[in-house]
């Protein structure tokens, strides 16, 4: 059992998933037809035996919270165990003033009532697989004050983009935080997950609150190189950071393959989401289907290629979709031909004959939109 308070938190400005975030949260969004954003990083922290988890919001609650529902299908509702959600209580005007720290202080009765000595923060648009036990091991045996789990790639050009980066000595402590700004291949990126004791914890969010109205949590833990020790532990794994339209799209659809799924996906270590009672999906005779991850409930007539498919999604004969990331419930008409397109949730695709994107710039059909 890991002996931690697992808290969740919300993106800052480096994520920008654009169309998907007007309606939910980065933590709320559809993810490879039948998961959220967030089922990945909650279904670590249960797999490692955290039973006590707060999961943060910045805004547009709705959805994220009809999804988590009281935490059963994540395996913590128990006695013992607990999913919280929270947020801030004083909106203000500037969505500068919204951010971790101020939540943090808003709830922070919360966390303080919380019986475990450590905390263990991340996000959830960081998407890989981690079992937290061995981080916490890591961290004691370091005789760290902090912990920040970090993913050394040179593709840093490309990926990442606006996240922390470390500077580090030869032991593993943290001398910089800095920011990726897709000027250097090879980096050492955070990936915004931290280890520490719940009184360090609480002490850093109260001297961030004092030092400045504008800090969030990471701006805190980078003034304080100099008296911490902050290590970094390596993760060797896949990593998919999802902050960009551009990211969400080629995450979809590299996890489509079952080569690539492999990565992210153990027997041993079960992603976690809310069921769904949906009956087996229909493929017609007509239909032509190659390349692709569909959910259940689907009616399928059309042409479909190297696609995600999301549940009760309707593709009528004639369509031709390929390279395509398509919502639950979403419609695509008879004779409709999309090629490097997003179509949210429940909208319908009927009289518009051809949408064509490209992997850096997909289209985005809006929800509920019908064009």
């Amino acid at each position: 059992m890991c002996d931690a308070l697992g808290i969740i938190n919300f993106e800052d400005a480096c994520v920008d998933i654009t169309g998907l975030m007007d309606y939910r949260p980065a933590s709320a969004i559809s993810f490879l037809g039948r998961y959220r954003l967030i089922d990945f990083m909650l279904s670590n922290m249960t797999n490692s035996g955290i039973s006590q988890i707060e999961v943060f919001i910045k805004d547009k609650p709705r959805s994220l919270i009809e999804h988590l529902g009281n935490g059963r299908q994540y395996n913590i509702n128990s006695k013992r165990g607990r999913l919280s959600i929270l947020y801030g209580e004083n909106r203000i005007m500037s969505d500068v003033y919204n951010h971790d720290i101020a939540n943090f202080m808003d709830n922070i009765q919360y966390i303080e009532e919380v019986n475990k000595p450590y905390v263990i923060i991340a996000p959830s648009y960081m998407i890989y697989q981690i079992d937290f036990n061995e981080v916490l091991k890591y961290h004691a045996e370091k005789n760290s004050d902090v912990t920040v789990i970090y993913k050394s790639t040179d593709n840093a050009k490309e990926e990442f983009i606006g996240c922390d980066t470390l500077s580090m000595d030869k032991d593993k402590r943290i001398v910089t935080f800095e920011k990726n700004r897709g000027k250097y291949k090879t980096r050492n990126v955070s990936l915004e997950a931290y280890v520490m004791t719940k009184k360090l914890f609480l002490e850093l969010v109260r001297k961030a609150a004092n030092t400045s109205s504008l800090y969030w949590f990471k701006d805190i833990l980078a003034d304080s190189c100099d008296d911490l020790r902050i290590n970094g532990y390596a993760f060797k794994g896949t990593v998919y950071c999802i902050n960009s339209l551009r990211s969400y799209f080629k995450a979809n659809i590299e996890l489509r393959t079952h080569a690539k799924a492999r990565e992210l996906f153990k027997e041993d270590w079960p992603i976690h989401t809310r069921t769904n009672d949906s009956a087996p999906s229909q493929y017609m005779p007509e239909a032509k289907i190659r390349g692709c991850s569909i959910a259940n409930g689907c009616h399928i007539e059309g042409n479909v290629e190297n696609c995600v498919i999301g549940r009760n999604v309707i593709i009528k004969s004639g369509a031709v979709v390929k390279n395509s990331v398509i919502l639950p419930g979403a419609y695509i008409g008879e004779g409709a031909k999309l090629d490097h397109v997003i179509v949210d949730k429940a909208a319908i695709v009927n009289h518009i004959k051809k949408l064509v994107g490209t992997d850096d710039s997909p289209i985005y059909v809006k929800r509920r939109d019908r064009i």
